[in-house]
């Protein structure tokens, strides 16, 4: 445990995006995970910034990741169908339709006994239809409370403003903290909410020269254009890491301080001050 031995230390990461953005939490990892009680990442843009390979659901297991949330693109690597069943730490959105694959909740039981509750949402403005996060949602973090006080909501979503209606929702059924995702642009209005800890979004980790970690020319193309052009991830030596430190008490499931945080690492610098 960190500082006070009923508190838990949670480290949430923005979106990854592509081989920067898993390489940037890597190293982050590799230096600050013994920091951490508990380490979730949004992983859904993860596999060459569309969806999640097997191959690098295991290597950012293998960091030390805990849990891993998605999106609206984690189907996007059709193999995502043949191992999301078994993947006992990945988290797909809640509100998908009955008999979907996957789960879109999960308990993870830590050493000292404690339970920490996740549940991935999707919004519903702006985005692909799904069932309505304000019914079925509900019942679910009301089913979590039953098991235990600490529950973290990944809230995939477009509009800031269902984002902050939404939270406010969930902090009156007492969750411990709301971490909005999607839209990889870190908001500067982390809060705590009814003892909820709360963010707009995380924001990404991937290469900081970049349109939310997509190459530039791409989305120059197509924004000036308007013909359909594959995105492709950025690349370059300054890599960035957005993530949000969230400590919550194991008792009563209240947030009692957060911190968002914003670092920008240059690769080429970094190897050149090793040799």
């Amino acid at each position: 445990m960190t500082g006070d031995d009923k508190n838990i230390k949670v480290l949430f990461f923005g979106d990854l995006v592509g081989k920067p953005g898993r390489f940037a939490v890597r190293d982050f990892l590799l230096k600050n995970k013994q920091n951490y009680n508990f380490i979730i990442a949004n992983v859904e843009n993860a596999s060459h910034g569309f969806g999640l390979t097997e191959k690098n659901y295991n290597e950012i297991s293998e960091y030390g990741v805990d849990c891993m949330t998605s999106g609206n693109h984690i189907w996007d690597k059709k193999e995502i169908f043949n191992y999301i069943d078994r993947a006992d730490k990945l988290v797909r959105p809640f509100n998908y339709p009955e008999n979907t694959p996957g789960v879109g909740s999960h308990i993870f039981e830590k050493e000292n006994g404690i339970k920490i509750a996740v549940i991935n949402v999707l919004g519903r403005v702006f985005m692909s239809p799904v069932e309505s996060e304000w019914t079925v949602v509900r019942d679910e973090i009301i089913r979590l409370k039953n098991i235990t006080p600490v529950v973290i909501v990944d809230f995939h979503a477009e509009a800031t403003a269902e984002k902050i209606c939404f939270a406010r929702f969930c902090s009156e059924l007492g969750v411990s903290a709301f971490l909005g995702t999607h839209t990889h642009v870190q908001t500067a209005d982390e809060q705590i909410i009814n003892n909820m800890g709360y963010i707009t979004d995380a924001g990404f980790c991937g290469a900081a020269e970049s349109v939310i970690g997509m190459d530039y020319r791409t989305s120059f193309n197509r924004f000036t254009t308007v013909i359909p052009e594959r995105y492709d991830v950025a690349d370059g030596n300054v890599v960035q890491i957005n993530a949000v430190e969230v400590e919550i008490n194991s008792i009563s499931g209240h947030t009692v301080a957060m911190k968002r945080i914003f670092l920008l690492s240059d690769k080429e610098k970094e190897a050149d001050n090793e040799k």
